[in-house]
């Protein structure tokens, strides 16, 4: 992208969202986020692969929910740079009444949102610029509760999203306050980075690369990416890899789960 910066950014400092944009091919990072992307992947190479099928996941876990469980509202935390296949162009080609929120911390992200984030006439969109770490602000913002109905079902989406959030920041409080918010009948969607395929080598050259990268990162186990989902009913096929969660192409078409060290669920609230 053009290094003009916006105001209010810090072009020094890489930022989740526009490193992400990077793994991804698109062209709207900075220096800092391209540098500290390389940083990571020389630790863990399939990070590129990793990041795509995520993409993948997200575009197969909506078209669930609005096709099959019927779900017309969406809560996008982390949502990151538009790119092809975003939540409400996913919904919204189900059902074009679909209202969705999406929420980031990255005022590119806000300049592009609103460019690119429109509705469809019978739906609606809106964004908000808030911190994951501070759901209650999230929960009492006025474009929230005017776009969604939060005594009717959502799908509550954190897509590559809380392997940001350390254990300082309370990740599992973080996530409970979030559905207290919302009735029965809604969905948490989450994907979250594991070290569980690395060597103790891999995943100590893993963890060094993340903290050179200036963005705070925390790997997790399957069995700490299942307390997420405590008191949850988990949809088939439960707690797997992005690769094999209702994959829609066969065995020998699909990456190694190692390359792309990614575990997924979604799972309705009770």
């Amino acid at each position: 992208m053009d290094e003009s910066v916006p105001p209010g950014i810090d072009p020094t400092k890489a930022h989740p969202s526009r490193r992400y944009n990077y793994w991804l091919g698109g062209k709207d990072n900075f220096a800092a986020d391209r540098a500290s992307a390389e940083v990571v992947a020389s630790a863990f190479p399939t990070v590129y692969l990793s990041a795509r099928e995520n993409r993948a996941f997200l575009k197969r876990a909506v078209r669930h929910l609005a096709g099959e469980a019927g779900i017309r509202q969406f809560l996008d935390i982390g949502t990151g740079l538009p790119s092809a296949g975003n939540v409400h162009e996913v919904a919204q080609a189900i059902d074009p009444a679909s209202r969705i929120v999406y929420v980031d911390n990255d005022p590119v992200v806000l300049v592009h949102a609103r460019a690119l984030l429109t509705s469809e006439p019978e739906g609606r969109t809106a964004y908000i610029e808030a911190d994951l770490r501070d759901p209650d602000k999230i929960l009492a913002n006025p474009d929230l509760t005017r776009t969604l109905d939060l005594t009717r079902p959502v799908a509550l989406m954190v897509v590559a999203t809380m392997h940001f959030i350390v254990d300082d920041d309370d990740p599992y409080g973080i996530v409970s306050r979030l559905l207290s918010a919302l009735p029965s009948g809604s969905h948490l969607v989450m994907t979250h980075a594991t070290g569980d395929y690395l060597t103790p080598e891999q995943y100590a050259e893993s963890v060094e690369a993340n903290n050179r990268s200036g963005v705070p990162f925390r790997l997790r186990s399957r069995d700490e990416f299942a307390r997420f989902f405590d008191g949850l009913e988990v949809l088939p096929p439960g707690l797997t890899s992005v690769v094999e969660w209702r994959p829609e192409v066969p065995p020998e078409g699909r990456p190694p789960i190692e390359d792309v060290s990614m575990n997924c669920a979604v799972a309705r609230v009770p």
